[in-house]
């Protein structure tokens, strides 16, 4: 398809680009937008919170999954977990304490020793008026130490973390082995193992309490924390807020680069539970890796049913789940061939044509759920939706075959600030017209809606990509069968195409087949899987 008269869309599957090791780990344009743990254009929110605008904020708790663990708040509330940390997440007063109903007789206290200690001390837990209990040096991390001083009350976390000798006069015989993921606000939702401490040094913590300027050799967190510069891109959330490591050319240590720059602890990969935003830390590809390392079984599993880990990652199921693309649907790489593949059935179910007052198919469109269907603003017109039609399962415009549904569009939204000019937001919806009034979904048994991104960082320089489309062939005849290729995203857009390339646009193809992609936008929080965006001529 060596020229395009029809809106074409693309597939773009990450394909793990390889980041050269660099003397400079972080990206400085992303370390200047200040992303955090917060940034859903970076990470996931968690189950409690929803992301808005490139944010997460926080849930009502009646948005959380009625289902799940029963467990007693500080407040001595007893709530599900999603609906604690939700109250938690919009006060701070109210904090997880133990697991299952609230009972007078049972506690959790965190403390610091000496007694008279208020930021740095040894780690001490007191549950059920029991003695005293230090937390193991064994293991004992930045995860560890910045969710101990949240729970003290520090919502910075740790500048740093100290193992010591336990003391002649304690009379714990035993301590507590703490392993968290680092999200936690609360040394009560992590997995806490009673072992016996002969021979074991004892955690000790120094919280972060006051601001300074960084030396040139620090990384200065959006917290303001400053961090020695080696600490960041390690897989390791020294900053307390993950801003250390959602901006990484590379990993260290060997920990694993997700497509979006963020770098996340290697245990974390194949331990089924998606952590990248496209998801490649689960593929099977990384996981039969994982497996010749011999580290099938990941750290931090033991006990597990005294963590409030897995409650969360089960909350994550309960969601609604946005159902999108195909499943197991691979694709096999191979040298692009100018003009393209025949498109087989069920192959882009997605993929629908739009026809105008006339019989020929106007532009293509995509098919996004419910009644929307997505195409790009040049293609329509607002004042003239009800001349237009959606066809669902057509293959072929000249001879129609198989199962095709054809829907009214009732409403074109033209995005607020196209221009026609320079093709900037070239993007509109629209609405169709379900044929029960009943129903509020316009799908068939054979129409999937396609998996749409809600982060640029979900597109890379490099990735393959899937194009289709009626367009024209290499002989510029035009092609009445949907035909898709291959194509690749591009890095240097704005060198290519000079003023014609604008904020927020993306290119792709081959150096001699180059055309316009715009991102596609939308709100959400689950794997996207393989995502979509559009090109226009």
């Amino acid at each position: 398809m060596k020229s395009l008269s029809a809106l074409v869309f693309i597939l773009c599957l990450p394909l793990g680009i390889f980041q050269q090791k660099d003397d400079t780990y972080l990206i400085e344009e992303c370390v200047n937008n200040g992303y955090t743990q917060k940034s859903c254009e970076k990470v996931f929110c968690p189950p409690w919170q929803r992301c808005v605008d490139g944010s997460c904020i926080c849930k009502l708790p009646y948005q959380c999954p009625r289902k799940g663990t029963l467990v007693c708040s500080t407040e001595k509330r007893t709530l599900n977990y999603c609906q604690l940390k939700s109250l938690e997440c919009q006060r701070k007063k109210s904090r997880f304490m133990y697991r299952g109903r609230c009972s007078s007789q049972e506690t959790f206290q965190v403390s610091l020793k000496p007694e008279n200690a208020t930021s740095t001390g040894i780690i001490q837990v007191e549950v059920n008026q029991s003695p005293k209990t230090p937390v193991c040096g064994f293991h004992w991390g930045m995860n560890e130490a910045n969710v101990a001083c949240r729970h003290l009350g520090f919502p910075e976390g740790a500048d740093r973390t100290d193992t010591v000798d336990p003391e002649e006069d304690s009379n714990s015989l035993e301590c507590l082995k703490a392993r968290c993921r680092g999200i936690e606000t609360s040394l009560a939702e992590c997995t806490l193992t009673r072992v016996n401490k002969t021979k074991e040094k004892v955690a000790k913590v120094v919280c972060h309490t006051t601001h300074r300027e960084c030396s040139p050799r620090e990384f200065r967190c959006v917290n303001r924390k400053c961090i020695p510069s080696g600490k960041t891109c390690n897989g390791v959330n020294d900053c307390g807020d993950l801003s250390d490591e959602v901006c990484c050319k590379a990993c260290r240590g060997g920990n694993f680069h997700c497509h979006s720059d963020v770098c996340i602890p290697r245990k974390y990969v194949c331990d089924n539970e998606v952590d990248c935003l496209t998801g490649e830390d689960e593929t099977r590809q990384e996981c039969d890796k994982k497996r010749a390392e011999g580290n099938e079984h990941s750290e931090g599993t033991e006990d597990a049913e005294q963590s409030m880990d897995e409650e969360r990652r089960k909350i994550k199921t309960l969601l609604p789940q946005l159902q999108c693309g195909i499943a197991n649907h691979t694709v096999t790489r191979q040298k692009r061939i100018a003009g393209g593949f025949t498109a087989r059935k069920d192959e882009f179910p997605w993929h629908v044509a739009i026809k105008g007052e006339g019989t020929e198919v106007k532009c293509s469109g995509v098919y996004i759920g419910g009644c929307w269907v997505l195409t790009a603003a040049h293609c329509v017109r607002e004042n003239r939706a009800n001349t237009y039609t959606v066809w669902i399962g057509l293959l072929n415009t000249a001879v129609q075959y198989g199962i095709i549904e054809v829907f009214q569009v009732v409403k074109v939204i033209v995005h607020e600030n196209y221009n026609p000019k320079t093709y900037e937001n070239d993007i509109a919806l629209l609405e169709m017209k379900p044929r029960d009034k009943n129903q509020s979904t316009c799908s068939s048994h054979d129409s999937v809606p396609v998996c749409v991104p809600w982060s640029k960082y979900m597109f890379k320089g490099g990735h393959q990509c899937k194009v289709s489309g009626w367009g024209l062939n290499e002989e510029f005849e035009k092609q009445f069968g949907l035909k898709w290729g291959y194509i690749y995203l591009m890095e240097n857009c704005s060198e290519i195409y000079g003023n014609r390339y604008f904020e927020g646009m993306e290119c792709a193809g081959e150096y001699e087949l180059l055309s316009f992609l715009t991102p596609i936008w939308t709100q959400t929080n689950e794997p996207a899987g393989p995502v979509l965006g559009f090109f226009a001529p």
